[in-house]
């Protein structure tokens, strides 16, 4: 394989049975790709919070420290058993990325791509190289780089996802809350682009006005002494039944709940003591509130609370329904999916303390690039 190292480099996390999350770059091998696979020399990976629940796990960050190459934390003993399925196990990270088609087996599609800047989807992500079937990326746009391409797959696909599922199961209107992320600014660019009500729950006025700058016209504040009331205001005009909470723990779940009946038994109808028959979901897909989910139950019996993943719902659409939303994605690729990023990190950066401190913040507005390649 001419001009392709025989190794490269791959961000490694375990935690071990003594309570330790060790995280450390891994000399991996690489082999000629065959058939129909590419060979990808990955030069933009984000991290996104669900690549951070694999890389650091419940482990204390108070206790990170750096030594020997090698970055270590305390994990409580409480949640050990929890992570029963991994202790010990060495496990590469990163769902998404993007970079060059450096190599391909002989099958026609894969040659075809030799030279493109693509995006892929497939884990171990955070390495330099990765090798997928050449069905599993999408080549991206003239002048698209792969910092452009790097998130098109986990933020737009579950944008998209929860559109195609509101409409799906019936619903005309939505709710999202931590609605000024880089996720929820998407949706809103898909909600005004496809004439889709969407109400907004932010949890300041900086975040609101993140929103408002870009177009949205429902956006309630959750740190408002009338967060309740103006929430089913904001339900009461868009008539949302349908809500992805990216918070997962504490009340907001139930407040949604309250407010969509609330807002169904304002218009009018004869009184049930078994609540209003308008049916009320709330989706939980995120947990940046890590506490149990807590239902007050005053919104009748016609609801329900469940947990929504994207790998299951592309599943459920299947492949002609996902290659729709993965071109749509590429066509918008610069207007309603352009992703911004605070930093570009390398993998050795990746692994030090004050670094890891920085993007396991979650800020609204505040996403990290790593670039596996940067500065080679």
């Amino acid at each position: 394989m001419a001009g392709i190292p025989e190794s490269g480099l791959q961000l490694r996390s375990i935690i071990k049975s003594s309570g330790d999350l060790e995280l450390s770059l891994a000399e991996v091998a690489i082999g000629q790709p065959e058939g129909d696979e590419v060979l990808v020399r990955v030069e933009g990976s984000p991290l996104n919070p669900s690549d951070l629940g694999l890389l650091l796990g419940p482990a204390d960050l108070s206790t990170l420290t750096s030594a020997g190459g090698v970055t270590r934390a305390k994990v409580p003993e409480k949640f050990l058993k929890a992570m029963a399925a991994r202790i010990d196990e060495s496990m590469p990270v990163g769902n998404e990325g993007a970079g060059v088609v450096v190599a391909a087996g002989p099958d026609p599609a894969a040659q075809a791509l030799v030279g493109k800047t693509v995006a892929l989807l497939g884990g171990a992500m955070y390495a330099q190289y990765r090798t997928v079937k050449a069905a599993d990326v999408l080549p991206l746009p003239a002048g698209a780089t792969a910092a452009d391409g790097a998130s098109c797959f986990v933020n737009p696909l579950t944008a998209l996802g929860m559109t195609e599922t509101m409409r799906a199961e019936g619903h005309t209107a939505l709710v999202h809350t931590a609605a000024a992320s880089n996720l929820g600014q998407m949706l809103n660019k898909i909600c005004l682009k496809d004439g889709i009500e969407l109400v907004n729950i932010v949890r300041s006025g900086e975040q609101a006005k993140i929103l408002t700058d870009i177009g949205a016209k429902h956006v309630v504040d959750s740190t408002s002494p009338d967060f309740q009331d103006e929430l089913t205001a904001a339900l009461v005009a868009t008539n949302a039944t349908i809500a992805f909470d990216a918070i997962g723990g504490g009340k907001l779940a139930s407040q949604i709940l309250s407010g969509m009946e609330a807002a169904a038994n304002s218009r009018g109808g004869a009184y049930s003591r078994y609540g209003s028959s308008v049916f009320k979901q709330v989706y939980i897909y995120g947990s940046l509130d890590p506490r149990p989910s807590e239902l007050a139950r005053n919104y009748g019996l016609s609801w329900a609370v469940g947990g929504w993943l994207l790998t299951p719902f592309l599943g459920k659409l299947g492949a002609e329904g996902v290659q729709r939303l993965r071109q749509r994605v590429a066509d918008e690729l610069k207007t309603t999916f352009a992703s911004h990023y605070t930093a570009e990190i390398s993998l050795a950066e990746a692994l030090q303390p004050e670094t890891i401190a920085a993007y396991n913040r979650k800020t609204t507005g505040e996403k990290y690039l790593i670039n596996p390649n940067k500065g080679l």
